[in-house]
């Protein structure tokens, strides 16, 4: 029986079992061809939306992400658009609010809170220490809290500090080892800028909380590769003539005042492993004054560098008190500014390392300072010096 294969389906009722076979394959044939496009179809849209972002074949485990859908404040180069990724954490959807005891005891309280804006997320499936350089400029959204002086660091629920998460990684071998921290970064346009070209990665280097565009400046250096310090400003023993800035830390200043400008200071970027003196003789000296700062330093995770510059300095024995991670500077590598006098403060340094296995020095954004402390840096592995960030050599309570 002849069959025509341009009359409808339901018109050849009589078709032949092998006819019908082979119009079963082509139906067959038909539906995979359409299935096939309509991927390829999908696959090309995703490819060509604004907020398509592809994960790099080599990214370690320990970076790959888990989409959901916690807002995040938007980061430089990605995006506010609506498929533009944010990075979120641990405590994606929750709020969380501190509660000061009258013993001076923090109650934390966790509830939930509806999300402001939808599309994916990036979530760290594993917290580590340290970050890998692609993702150093974005800090880690659960170790951050939201408060009205900005966004502040603190401990994360699984007990991650700052100081460990945001940590130059270095060798772990137990040699000689150096850790330089250049400060006043974002006072100079120029100098902050020469001081992320020219200084090696190794480099700490410490933002001044009074500095310019200091979010930006962050960034670039976290790119780098160098571990940063927030650098405050406190009190000097002579406050009248040397004045550190109209936020500084004042001993006539009650404890709510100092909290709240501590936390104004803390505010201005994120991703530093701890917090430096601007100054600050006469603060460091008075216990009444420190106590309640520390304590803070203590429950967020960070650690403090004295710049050693005032022998009357309390933080190292109320630091050891609250648990917070601490270290003094052994030098001030540019207290004679010219290119000579620091190079031998560094050859200093060195000899304070070798004797002690660890040195740190602390120096400013001079051109002087950059300059030197770059050339003593080509030579120093040579000479089996190991350049750290600061994190590696402070002392910390919970691991000594």
């Amino acid at each position: 029986m002849a069959t025509d294969l341009n009359a409808p389906l339901g018109q050849n009722r009589k078709e032949s079992p092998a006819r019908k076979r082979d119009l079963g394959r082509v139906l067959r044939y038909c539906g995979l061809g359409l299935g096939a496009l309509a991927v390829i179809g999908i696959s090309a849209w995703s490819a060509l939306s604004p907020g398509h972002q592809t994960r790099s074949p080599a990214m370690p485990a320990a970076t790959e992400a888990t989409l959901a859908t916690e807002p995040a404040p938007s980061s430089e180069g990605q995006g506010n658009g609506p498929g533009a990724l944010h990075r979120s954490g641990a405590l994606s959807g929750a709020h969380v609010e501190d509660v000061l005891t009258d013993d001076g005891a923090t109650v934390r309280k966790y509830t939930p809170r509806s999300r402001e804006t939808g599309g994916p997320a990036l979530i760290d499936v594993e917290a580590t220490r340290g970050q890998d350089p692609r993702m150093a400029a974005l800090p880690n959204e659960s170790l951050l809290e939201d408060r009205p002086e900005g966004r502040l660091p603190v401990i994360g629920p699984d007990g991650l500090r700052p100081m460990e998460q945001y940590a130059r990684p270095w060798s772990g071998a137990r040699g000689t080892r150096i850790a330089i921290v250049v400060g006043g970064l974002g006072l100079s346009q120029t100098g902050t800028q020469r001081a992320i070209r020219d200084l090696p990665p190794e480099v700490t280097l410490a933002f001044a909380a009074a500095g310019n565009s200091l979010q930006r400046w962050m960034q670039e250096a976290r790119r780098d590769g160098h571990e940063i310090l927030l650098q405050v400003p406190m009190e000097p023993f002579d406050y009248a003539t040397n004045d550190p800035g109209p936020h500084a830390l004042r001993v006539s200043s009650d404890a709510g005042k100092n909290l709240a400008e501590l936390h104004r200071s803390m505010g201005q970027i994120t991703n530093y492993t701890g917090v430096m003196n601007y100054l600050g003789g006469r603060f460091l000296s008075n216990a009444d004054a420190l106590v309640p700062v520390m304590r803070d330093l203590g429950k967020r995770g960070l650690l403090f560098l004295d710049d050693g510059t005032s022998a009357q300095s309390l933080s190292g024995t109320l630091a050891g008190a609250f648990e917070v991670p601490h270290g003094f500077a052994d030098l001030v590598l540019d207290g004679e500014l010219s290119r000579n006098a620091v190079l031998r403060r560094l050859d200093e340094l060195e000899r304070i390392a070798r004797r002690n296995g660890t040195a740190i020095g602390v120096a400013s954004a001079f051109d002087e300072s950059v300059a030197a402390i770059a050339e003593w840096f080509e030579e120093a592995g040579g000479r089996g010096i190991e350049v750290v960030g600061v994190a590696a050599l402070v002392k910390d309570p919970k691991q000594n």
